[in-house]
């Protein structure tokens, strides 16, 4: 429909000109920079300062930079009515272009991206105007900026750039990129009797095409100096474009930015419009991101939906109460999955259905964890029943190999130890001498010289067991070291942490005190907590373990 309104606006000027003409130098400048869907132009509304040089020739001038269809149509309807006739006609016309290769069109500010069978109401028939300027024939200069590095395809049909001109009898076209455009306006097109011709020769920045004679004399003598003095802005008015603006900041949409520019498209705010306009055009999601700000969630709020995450295996990157590209990301996945339009922020609805599904998801992996938990305990109680049961050195110490965490680990540990006080008891005391200074060491080359001494020592299993032990322990050192620090960097308060030791005892995992202190109790609990539920078995508290193991438990963390 625009576009037919475009047609209409220029057939209604092709009639008005065959008028009675008023003999007036006439000039119309259309110069777009920020286009809202296309991107902006590089300097492309320059022309429309530098048009204010044709006033001073005595041009009776119409500019309108940035604009967008609405305010087009109006001035192209304006331009026809205040112009029946013109001794000189220029029209300026600097921004986009799009063509089919044999037709061009030149498109308003608020464009979307062309498509063949629907450029809308946004694109001017470059055809169409030169048609119109053919009435002035030997004084009409259609000028063009445009960039021809701006090149993209539309489809298969249309791209960007100016397509082969049909210039009509008497028509000068004269292109070249915005900025020279702008300085040919400023510099050679305004000479006082200048010759057209020769100037676009010596210009090395602009190219011309159409009605150019040997000597082509287009502007006239310079006009008396008239001192012009800017018409005072009405106060009325002035307020009422404040208020206007003021109520566009308020409410901060891409619609009442567009209707302040249509109704100010030069408007004292207009850069400051354009500038809010292409931010919240650029933004896809910016609904959903405004939404979700308007919950306010909390830090804690923000954690437990992080573990919510983390616990349906969406990794958030960690678990901070900070939502940066991790989480964004995680969030995004989630609600792809969710059959949810992929924005990376959170409503309400769907922060309710995520905790539902977690509470889900932890349910259904307690109830495995038990189930897991059921059957090592059986397997540890057979072994038990064919090894440490008999309560001999031997078979203790072959429980303890296979289960140093299992369920009888600590009455195991305590009968050896009764049975290495009772070989201390029986052992000469030479022996028992050189066993407590090895005990005392605690190194590998200390039990070795012991059982060399002594090569059928009383303490024999003991050292042999303690030198494996050195040896492990050594093999472990920087893997514990890592999962120390990984522990530390989780931040845990005391609180946090004793709720840690009641869910293992809870549990029945036997943590030892509930005090916010994690000692060898604690750390063999959760070994037994890991193993059980297939985490990595280190004893110690990962991102991971702490979204099982509190997972029934956010609402005592808030």
């Amino acid at each position: 429909m625009r576009h037919l309104i475009i047609g209409t606006v220029l057939a209604t000027a092709a009639g008005l000109f065959n008028a009675p003409a008023w003999a007036e130098d006439t000039a119309l400048v259309l110069a777009n920079e920020r286009y809202e869907v296309l991107g902006r132009l590089s300097r492309g509304a320059e022309p429309a300062d530098a048009a204010r040089a044709l006033e001073a020739m005595g041009f009776d001038l119409t500019a309108l930079p940035n604009g967008r269809a609405a305010t087009l149509f109006e001035t192209l309807s304006g331009f026809a009515n205040v112009v029946p006739g013109a001794e000189r006609l220029i029209i300026v016309l600097s921004g986009r272009f799009v063509t089919d290769g044999t037709r061009t069109w030149f498109l308003a500010a608020d464009t979307a991206e062309p498509e063949f069978l629907g450029l809308g109401g946004g694109a001017l028939s470059v055809e169409s105007v030169m048609q119109l300027m053919q009435r002035q024939a030997g004084s009409a200069l259609l000028v063009l900026g445009v960039d021809p590095d701006e090149d993209r395809v539309f489809d298969a049909y249309l791209r960007e750039g100016i397509g082969t001109l049909d210039v009509p009898q008497g028509v000068t076209v004269v292109r070249g990129l915005p900025r020279d455009i702008a300085g040919f306006i400023e510099t050679d097109l305004v000479q006082p009797e200048g010759d057209l011709t020769r100037l676009i020769a010596a210009n090395r920045r602009v190219e011309a095409e159409g009605f150019l004679p040997r000597r082509f004399l287009f502007m006239g003598p310079a006009p008396d100096a008239v001192e012009v003095v800017p018409e005072p802005v009405p106060l009325e008015n002035s307020a009422a474009e404040d208020a206007l603006w003021e109520g566009a900041v308020a409410l901060d949409t891409a619609e009442v930015y567009r209707n302040y520019l249509s109704r100010y498209p030069t408007g004292r705010y207009a850069p400051e419009a354009e500038e809010a306009l292409a931010a919240i055009l650029s933004e896809p999601f910016r609904d959903d991101r405004l939404a979700e700000e308007a919950m306010d969630l909390s830090r804690d709020a923000r954690r437990n939906i992080q573990r919510n995450l983390s616990l349906l295996d969406y990794n958030t990157r960690g678990i901070d109460g900070i939502f940066g590209p991790g989480t964004r990301g995680a969030i995004t996945n989630w609600q792809q999955q969710n059959g949810f339009a992929q924005t990376g922020y959170l409503s309400t609805e769907q922060i309710n259905l995520l905790d539902a599904q977690s509470a889900r998801r932890a349910a259904e992996l307690e109830a495995e964890a038990e189930r897991v938990a059921a059957e090592q305990a059986r397997l540890d109680r057979a072994f038990w029943a064919e090894t440490g049961a008999r309560a001999d050195e031997p078979g203790l110490r072959a429980y303890l190999d296979r289960y140093p965490d299992g369920l009888f680990a600590e009455t195991a540990t305590e009968q050896l130890a009764a049975i290495e006080a009772e070989k201390r008891s029986q052992a000469q005391d030479e022996e028992r001498s050189a066993w407590d200074a090895a005990l005392a060491a605690d190194t590998v080359p200390a039990y070795t010289a012991y059982l060399r001494t002594f090569p059928d020592a009383a303490f024999k299993a003991e050292a042999e067991a303690r030198i494996a032990a050195l040896e492990q322990a050594g093999g472990n050192n920087v893997a514990e070291q890592a999962a120390l620090a990984a522990e530390a960097a989780l931040g845990l308060n005391p609180i946090t942490a004793r709720l840690v030791e009641a869910k293992l005892d809870q549990l029945g995992l036997n943590p030892g005190a509930v005090d916010g202190v994690f000692d060898d109790a604690t750390r063999r609990a959760l070994r037994r907590y890991q193993r059980d539920r297939d985490l990595s078995v280190t004893g110690y508290l990962d991102e991971g373990t702490v979204v099982r193991l509190l997972a029934d438990s956010i609402g005592v963390l808030r």
